[in-house]
């Protein structure tokens, strides 16, 4: 069974940071892995992706801020956040891609201004 268990999220003020982490059982040779976001009463978004071989792409709301990294051998995607805005408020899924697109539960990111 495939699980994608993210933690890392809370509540922070703005110019703040979090290190999102999301780690990856029951797959193995994960292609693509990426986070998204949601904030309220909006659609999920793109925030960050990286594929296997560490090729990185990113929003361009949170280019020079966020930075996405992979750990191959620990199946686990990081995703750190600095100068945050009140606007990164959502919450944050990670998704992994091998053959089929698994995501995770989301983790709640709160930045406060």
């Amino acid at each position: 069974q495939v699980q994608l268990v993210e933690s890392g999220g809370g509540l922070v003020q703005a110019g703040g940071s979090l290190r999102l982490s999301c780690a990856a059982s029951g797959i193995f040779r994960v292609n693509a892995m990426g986070w998204y976001r949601q904030a309220p009463g909006k659609a999920r978004e793109l925030v960050a992706d990286v594929t296997g071989d560490g090729n990185t792409n990113y929003a361009d709301s949170v280019k020079g801020r966020f930075t996405i990294s992979r750990d191959n051998a620990k199946n686990t995607v990081y995703l750190q956040m600095n100068s945050l805005k009140p606007e990164d408020t959502g919450v944050y899924y990670c998704k992994a891609v091998r053959v089929f697109t698994y995501w995770g539960q989301g983790t709640q990111v709160t930045v406060s201004s």
